[in-house]
């Protein structure tokens, strides 16, 4: 199962007649090397199967190619689709081509993340919630006043921000000393290296939150490379399988889980049930769990 990443032109090109049977999951990025979206394409695609329509998967480059996913969700628009699950690269930047969907009489939802359109039914989760119980944890396991930082994911986007504030909010309410918070843009790369960054600055730091599993993954390994595995603790956000691996060998604390299949599969329903016209629900949360050493391997 592939995830379609094509410029607008090949897009179109491909997509050639109108797609009036056709719903499409615009994802924020591809599916390749992120477990995630992996998790979220396979969700949209087996409530494809089981409600008997068709389900297209897109996404931009990368979670940061906003101009790209706008280009794309044009190109739906123009092949009149009947229905977009869009979960936003940025939703002030895509609010504008969600109003001309709108316009064209193409549904859109939003999952994973919230637009900016606030007539738009949205599916996802409660990421200032999950930021939240991802402090509360470390707030639980780490003595009041410790040093900790926190990764932050893109910031324009509602999940970036909600986590980050989420956990900031329960992390300084406990008393601990929040010495760094940047931004790692969702990459396990970049998480390795802010990490990197903030370590040689913080010698006494504690625990770190990643706002999403790639970047904590990234600050496992260096944390490894530094030797200091064994004095700071690191908790993630996604509970994906590699994140619930490293649970298991010792090497992350928690994660908080989400659960992409599903939220992708209700995406998917919305927008049916939309067609049809039936009344949905304005929000719709599949909820969070925290993940630990106890019940990692129902994440696996």
């Amino acid at each position: 199962m592939k995830t379609v990443l094509l410029s607008s032109v090949a897009f179109a090109m491909m997509m050639g007649t109108a797609m009036a049977d056709t719903y499409v999951v615009s994802m924020k990025g591809p599916a390749a090397g992120n477990p995630y979206w992996a998790a979220f394409e396979k969700g949209a695609k087996e409530k494809g199967k089981e409600l008997g329509v068709e389900v297209l998967v897109v996404a931009p480059p990368s979670e940061t190619d906003i101009q790209a996913q706008i280009s794309q969700i044009e190109d739906l628009i123009a092949q009149k689709v009947s229905g977009i699950a869009l979960a936003p690269t940025d939703p002030a930047a895509l609010g504008p081509v969600v109003d001309q969907a709108k316009e064209a009489g193409v549904n859109v939802v939003f999952v994973d993340g919230a637009g900016s359109n606030k007539d738009v039914p949205f599916v996802g989760t409660d990421n200032l919630a999950g930021g939240k119980l991802a402090g509360e944890f470390m707030c639980k396991k780490l003595e009041k006043g410790s040093d900790v930082a926190i990764l932050q994911g893109v910031m324009t986007t509602t999940n970036g921000a909600d986590r980050y504030n989420g956990a900031k909010e329960a992390l300084e309410a406990c008393g601990m000393k929040i010495v760094s918070a940047q931004p790692a843009d969702w990459d396990r790369a970049k998480g390795l290296s802010v990490t990197e960054s903030i370590l040689s600055g913080n010698p006494k730091l504690k625990g770190i939150f990643g706002s999403n599993d790639n970047m904590a993954l990234g600050a496992v390994e260096a944390l490894k490379a530094a030797a200091k595995l064994d004095k700071v603790m690191v908790v993630g956000y996604d509970a994906n399988p590699d994140a619930a691996n490293s649970i298991l060998a010792g090497e992350m604390t928690a994660s908080v889980a989400q659960a992409p299949a599903k939220m992708a599969g209700l995406g998917i329903q919305t927008l049916v049930d939309l067609k049809a016209g039936k009344k949905v629900e304005m929000v719709t949360d599949p909820g969070t769990v925290l993940v630990t050493k106890e019940n990692a391997n129902d994440y696996k």
